[in-house]
């Protein structure tokens, strides 16, 4: 598969001007068809931009709203509201030139002041992805079509960042508005209509007429129904209520294509326990590195990708991807199926008789996945305690944070990407704000060192986490994505959900 290139600090410190023409993103096409339904496992918690996710949620902010860069199914960056960019010399201080031809639906200009608005917006906002933007000091706007972002120290991923949730651009009136969760302004490709839409079951969209790249508008129509459940999804495609859905889970694939519909994959996620609370605040055990190591040395995740996967994936027990400078394959089997292994090391850490842990049970994830995880470690003596938690407010909750242990599937983001997700004390996958002196050395060398530098120790830094045993990775999943015999779509290496431009009418 491909994989985004990482923008490395020395790569990013020159000028990037590229031309907006023949981006991946249907440029050849100026036709539309009548109506895209779409299946999506989660319902937006809010459409004000300060407040947006991205992954499984990101069609919902992609039908109305714009991102300052735009991410591509090729796995690079190119410009999207933003034109052209460049950094300084110490790659502290990025510097955004602007279309000025874009308008918003509410017939106000997209300017600098608005950008900057937004970003700042972001940064302060209660996006469960904001602490991407902690190291951000500044955003100034000299004129309407130039953005300048100052940081604290250089972060490696803002560009990317700037292609996904903490890059949307909503209208500056709708932002003070009353109604700013439920009614969006923005820029982009479509408008939601509000009297068509029942809030958290199916958002209806129509037609920008006004929108500034119109080869990207493949239909006259938006539908996107979310399916919280991998049963209602399944329901969805054999009866041929959408064109479009998003699997949870690969067991089900033989039959959606025995209904006729092709599915699309990539390894895109990787799926398995994050163990969050690594200093014990809320359970005394996890903050001992034997009980993290017996965790995982629990699972056989041969056998969990067979069950719950039908084998379309690849082992792993490491977070960062393949193509990623800190991958190292050694890492993929590091821990192995050992249960008297795991039992030894529990005994060693003071837990002969087991312990109890907490975790969060999500619908979307499926019942056998709970029931083989709470087996495999109730049989080296560890009782999970299972909370079922709706699916609004899942992630509000893991974090609070309110669990010391979660199943989950998430992005293998590239290097520093992944840290600033999963890992360093800000990471929004970190809610304990887990903190350790030598991941804290590994994340410096990184931040401020050479290309060279940043290679060799992401590799250290993998190594570590994995010893540490700060996640047990079960697998990395094939991703999938199911589509009918009129739909086409093209996967993203950097997000489970396609992104809406990339669905087209077959002819």
């Amino acid at each position: 598969m491909r994989w985004k290139k990482v923008v490395s600090a020395a790569a990013i410190a020159v000028t990037a001007t590229l031309a907006i023409a023949g981006c991946a993103a249907g440029a050849n096409e100026d036709t539309a068809s009548e109506t895209l339904i779409l299946g999506a496992s989660a319902a937006p918690v809010t459409f004000d931009p300060s407040g947006t996710e991205w992954g499984n949620r990101s069609p919902f902010y992609q039908a109305v709203f714009d991102t300052l860069l735009l991410a591509t199914p090729e796995g690079t960056i190119e410009p999207w509201l933003a034109t052209k960019w460049s950094y300084n010399e110490d790659n502290t201080i990025l510097t955004l030139t602007l279309r000025d031809d874009v308008t918003f639906t509410d017939g106000t200009k997209l300017t600098g002041d608005v950008v900057a608005t937004n970003l700042l917006r972001y940064k302060e906002g209660t996006s469960p992805n904001a602490g991407s933007f902690a190291g951000v000091a500044s955003v100034e706007a000299p004129d309407d079509t130039t953005v300048v972002i100052t940081l604290s120290a250089p972060d490696p991923a803002l560009l990317s960042y700037l292609t996904r949730d903490a890059g949307l651009v909503g209208a500056a009136d709708s932002l003070e508005s009353a109604d700013v969760a439920t009614t969006p302004v923005g820029s982009g490709p479509y408008i939601l209509d509000t009297d068509a839409t029942v809030t958290g079951t199916s958002y209806s969209y129509t037609k920008n007429p006004d929108y500034w790249n119109p080869s990207v508008q493949h239909y006259d129509k938006v539908v996107i129904n979310v399916l919280s459940d991998a049963t209602a999804a399944l329901n969805a495609i054999k009866a041929g209520e959408a064109n479009g859905v998003k699997l949870s889970s690969n067991d089900v694939v033989s039959e959606v294509e025995a209904a006729g519909w092709t599915v699309s994959s990539a390894e895109i996620d990787f799926q398995g326990l994050l163990l969050l609370d690594r200093a014990g605040q809320m359970n005394p055990a996890l903050g001992d590195v034997k009980v993290r190591q017996a965790i995982n040395y629990a699972f056989d995740r041969k056998g969990l990708l067979s069950a719950l996967q039908s084998d379309r994936g690849t082992v792993t027990t490491q977070v960062f991807p393949a193509g990623s400078k800190a991958f190292d394959p050694e890492l993929d089997d590091y821990y192995t199926y050992d249960p008297e292994k795991a039992k030894k090391l529990l005994a060693e850490a003071g837990y002969p008789d087991g312990l109890t842990l907490a975790m969060p049970t999500l619908s979307v994830f499926g019942t056998t996945t709970y029931a083989l995880i709470a087996q495999q470690l109730a049989d080296v003596g560890i009782t999970v305690e299972p909370t079922d938690v709706p699916v609004g407010n899942f992630f509000a909750d893991l974090l609070a944070p309110k669990y010391p242990a979660s199943f989950m599937a998430l992005e293998q983001n590239p290097d520093w990407q992944l840290v600033q997700f999963m890992i360093a004390p800000t990471a929004s996958f970190n809610p304990f704000k887990s903190q350790d002196p030598q991941v804290d050395e590994y994340l410096k060398q990184i931040q401020y060192g050479d290309e060279a530098t940043q290679a060799a120790v992401a590799k250290e830094l993998n190594t570590y986490i994995v010893e540490q045993a700060w996640f047990a990775p079960f697998y990395r999943v094939q991703g999938s994505f199911a589509t009918d015999a009129n739909t086409a779509v093209t996967m993203l290496p950097t997000n489970t959900y396609p992104a809406l431009y990339d669905f087209r009418p077959k002819k």
